[in-house]
C-alpha cells in the first residue's frame, strides 16, 4: 500500500533535495525518496527537539523549513548512504556497511543510555540510530545489532556462533570487529585448548585466540555425523573424516593414519563456515584458525611467522582442527606477480601442511574463489580433497525445512515442498529466516500453531538476494 506523502513530488528541501515518494512513516515523520536515488528524512518539529534535548544531534543537524502550518526539520543522504528504520533490516552487503551500523548503535548508546532503538531510524550520515519513542519496552542492544546484521532474524550478537551460522559470507574475524566495534565482547569464536598452559609458558602467540577453558570431547563410537540441509556434504565428512578418527586401528592397518587435508570451496552463503563449525563441534577437539585478519602482514617474513606459530599451537594440541578461512587473501598463485613476499607465505603453507596431517592436525580450507589458489596448494598430498558447496538444491532446502518444522506446533496444511521449490539456490540463511518469520506472522495475527498460509507469506516478504554462484547446485569433487 502506497504510503501518502507529505510533501508533494518535486518539493525542494532546504538542501536542495526534491522529495519524490514517501518509503516509511511513524506518527511523527517520514523517510522519502529523492530524485537521484537518495532519501531523506522528514520529522515534525518536536521529534527533532527530543533529539537535540538528548545530545544524539545538534540544533543544526537537521535543516528548518515550512511547509503549509508546519515546521518541520529534514535531513538528506544519497544512494551510497543508508537511510531506514531498523525495523527494516536489510543484511549489510560487505564488512564496511556492517561496520557502520555498529558503530552508530555504540555512538547512539554512549549519548543516550536507555532509549529503545528497535523503533530507531538508522541514519548512517550523521553514525546515530535516532529512537522514535513509539515503544516504551527496550530490546536488548545486542538483539538489535544481531536483527540489523542479519537481516531481520532476531540472534543476539552475543550469540557469536549462531550469528556466524547466519552470517556465513562474512568471515570469523570480520564479524567479530563488528561485534566488538557495537561494545560487545566475543568470546565463542575461541579455539578450544587441550589443557591450560604451564604459568611458565607465557609465549603469546599473535593469530591465535585466547582459548575458552572447556572439558575436551570425543565423538562417540558409533555417533554418524548429520548436517541439516546439506546430506551429501555431511557424508563425505562422515566418509573421509569421521569414520577414519572413530575406526583408527582399522584404517592404520591399511596405512591411513588420519584424515587427509580438505579445501570446501563456493560463492558467499552456501555454508561453508557453518559446516565447519558443526563439525568442529562434533569432534570436541581444540580448534584454531587462520585468516587473512589474523595472519596478514607488510612486513617481510612476519606473515610467515604467524603461520608458523599457528600451526605449531595446533600440533602442540594435537588431535586438532585448524581451519584456514578466505585463503584465496593469502595463498593467491604466485603467478599472478605478488611478489617475493607472496612466495614465501605460500611455501610455509606447502611446508607446514603435510607436516600437521601427520601430527594428527584436521586441515579445512575456506576459499570463495578456488580459482584464485596457487595450484602447488591443492595438489593431492597437501589437499587430497577439494569440494564445492554450492547452493542448496530443492531436495536438501526441503529436508532442512523440515527438520525445522519438526521442532514447531503446526497445522495439518503444512506443506514443505512448494517453499523448498522457491528456496532451492538461495542461501540456507533465507530457509530459516522464512520458517522463523512464517511463525512470527502466525503468532501476530493470533494463532498458536504455524500454518501454511504465514509460510507463503513470510516467503513472499522475503526477495531472493543478488549472490554470485554457479548454475549448479550440487558438491562436486575434484
Amino acid at each position: 500500500m502506497a504510503l501518502d506523502a507529505w510533501l508533494p513530488i518535486g518539493f525542494k528541501l532546504p538542501d536542495g533535495a526534491k522529495a519524490r515518494v514517501a518509503l516509511f512513516e511513524g506518527a511523527d515523520w517520514q523517510i522519502l525518496e529523492t530524485q537521484g536515488g537518495g532519501r531523506a528524512l522528514v520529522v515534525h518539529e518536536a521529534l527533532a527537539q527530543h533529539w537535540v534535548d538528548a545530545g544524539l544531534i545538534d540544533d543544526g543537524t537537521f535543516n528548518v523549513f515550512q511547509f503549509g502550518d508546519q515546521q518541520l526539520r529534514s535531513i538528506s543522504c544519497g544512494p551510497s548512504q543508508t537511510l531506514c528504520p531498523v525495523s527494516e533490516a536489510k543484511s549489510p552487503d560487505t564488512k564496511a556497511e556492517a561496520l557502520a551500523f555498529a558503530l552508530a548503535l555504540k555512538a547512539t548508546r554512549d549519548i543516550d543510555a536507555d532509549s529503545a532503538l528497535q523503533d530507531a531510524l538508522y541514519v548512517e550520515k550523521i553514525t546515530r540510530l535516532l529512537p522514535t519513542y513509539s515503544i516504551s519496552s527496550r530490546t536488548g542492544d545486542d538483539v538489535v545489532l544481531g536483527y540489523w546484521l542479519t537481516g531481520g532474524t532476531s540472534i543476539p550478537a552475543t550469540s557469536f556462533r549462531r550469528l556466524r551460522q547466519t552470517m556465513s559470507w562474512l568471515g570469523a574475524s570480520h564479524l567479530k570487529d563488528v561485534v566488538q566495534a557495537a561494545g560487545f565482547e566475543v568470546a565463542e569464536i575461541m579455539p578450544l585448548e587441550r589443557k591450560p598452559a604451564a604459568p611458565a609458558e607465557k609465549t603469546e602467540v599473535a593469530p591465535v585466540e585466547k582459548v575458552e577453558k572447556v572439558e575436551r570431547a570425543e565423538p562417540e563410537p558409533n555417533k554418524v555425523f548429520e548436517l541439516a540441509g546439506r546430506p551429501e556434504l555431511a557424508t563425505f565428512f562422515n566418509e573421509h573424516i569421521v569414520d577414519i578418527i572413530l575406526h583408527r586401528d582399522r584404517y592404520k592397518a591399511l596405512g591411513i593414519e588420519f584424515p587427509s587435508a580438505v579445501i570446501l570451496y563456493g560463492p558467499p552463503g552456501t555454508g561453508k563456515t557453518f559446516a565447519v563449525e558443526r563439525l568442529v563441534d562434533f569432534l570436541g577437539w581444540p580448534s584454531f584458525q587462520i585468516d587473512a585478519s589474523s595472519v596478514a602482514s607488510p612486513y617481510i617474513h612476519e606473515t610467515s611467522k604467524k603461520v608458523a606459530q599457528v600451526f605449531d599451537k595446533a600440533m602442540e594440541n594435537a588431535p586438532s582442527v585448524l581451519v584456514i578461512d578466505e585463503m584465496e587473501a593469502f595463498l593467491a598463485d604466485r603467478e599472478m606477480g605478488s611478489g617475493h613476499h607472496r612466495v614465501e607465505e605460500v611455501a610455509e603453507f606447502l611446508r607446514r601442511i603435510p607436516e600437521a596431517v601427520k601430527n594428527e592436525v584436521l586441515i579445512i580450507a575456506m576459499t570463495n574463489r578456488i580459482d584464485m589458489i596457487d595450484p602447488a596448494i591443492q595438489r593431492r598430498g597437501r589437499f587430497d580433497h577439494v569440494i564445492k558447496v554450492d547452493f542448496a538444491s530443492e531436495i536438501e532446502v526441503q529436508s532442512l525445512l523440515d527438520k525445522l518444522l519438526s521442532a514447531l506446533p503446526k497445522e495439518s496444511d503444512v506443506d514443505s515442498k512448494p517453499l523448498a521449490q522457491e528456496l532451492a539456490g538461495r542461501p540456507l540463511s533465507d530457509v530459516a529466516f522464512v520458517v522463523r518469520e512464517g511463525a512470527r506472522l502466525a503468532a501476530r495475527s493470533g494463532k498458536d500453531r504455524l500454518d501454511q498460509a504465514s509460510l507463503l507469506a513470510a516467503l513472499r516478504t522475503t526477495p531472493a538476494r543478488e549472490r554470485e554462484g554457479s548454475e549448479k547446485r550440487s558438491i562436486g569433487f575434484i
